[in-house]
């Protein structure tokens, strides 16, 4: 099963963003789940906003656990999270 994960940013995170990236990086080596497709949203200018992930996984409890205990998370830095399944009907890769 596919799930969608959109993290939006609380306002003003750019730079606590960058100074957890590498640990925020090395966390996401460490998943059991599959990540089919993830980077950062950005408002139009380039400027990070949040997080958003595409993972494949059988147990959504697995991805929220994975998800609530990432460095961004626990650095505050979003201040949202989303975790919704998702039904891929067209793949044009």
């Amino acid at each position: 099963m596919h799930f969608v994960v959109y993290c939006l940013d609380h306002p003003g995170m750019v730079e606590r963003r960058l100074a957890h990236y590498e640990a925020h990086k090395s966390w996401l080596q460490t998943s059991s789940l599959r990540t089919l497709i993830s980077g950062p949203l950005t408002e139009p200018d380039g400027t990070m906003i949040g997080s958003f992930f595409l993972y494949e996984s059988d147990d959504i409890e697995a991805v929220r656990k994975f998800v609530f205990a990432d460095p961004f998370n626990q650095a505050g830095i979003w201040n949202t999270i989303e975790i919704r399944p998702f039904v891929k009907r067209v793949d044009n890769r």
